[in-house]
């Protein structure tokens, strides 16, 4: 337990998802497919250890492609509005990654690192306080 409830969901409230569990990781990705799926300069994410901790409702459209780690992502979207709302990943088939604009109050997000920023663009600042590594953390 948190003492934070998560909540949030897509733009036209179709999909929703709530937990009380902490995320493990809070990071903003500009890596090139994050930089196309958001239409900017990077997505930011919330990524909790155990998905069944996380309560999801609503029909959820995927599209899997292969990352980087040579194993494959499915980026989960609203089926009516498109929204982003949430990432599984095959590198951590129990977690999921939620799109930090998704929550309810996107205040809770509380970045720590930037990942893949050797392909941030100069018009996408990130913080720079935070910890940026040129593609994921290093193992």
């Amino acid at each position: 337990m948190t003492g934070k409830h998560y909540s949030g969901g897509c733009a036209c409230g179709a999909v929703r998802y709530e937990t009380d569990s902490a995320p493990v990781f809070e990071n903003h990705c500009q890596c090139r497919d994050c930089q196309r799926r958001s239409g900017t300069g990077h997505s930011s994410f919330l990524t909790f250890a155990d998905r069944k901790a996380v309560h999801l409702t609503g029909k959820v459209t995927e599209w899997r492609v292969m990352g980087d780690s040579g194993k494959e992502k499915t980026h989960c979207f609203c089926a009516t509005c498109g929204s982003p709302v949430y990432l599984l990943l095959d590198v951590l088939p129990e977690g999921i990654a939620i799109h930090a604009a998704s929550l309810d109050d996107p205040g809770q997000f509380n970045p720590a690192v930037v990942t893949y920023a050797s392909a941030g663009f100069g018009w996408d600042r990130m913080d720079p306080a935070l910890a940026a590594f040129d593609t994921v953390l290093p193992r």
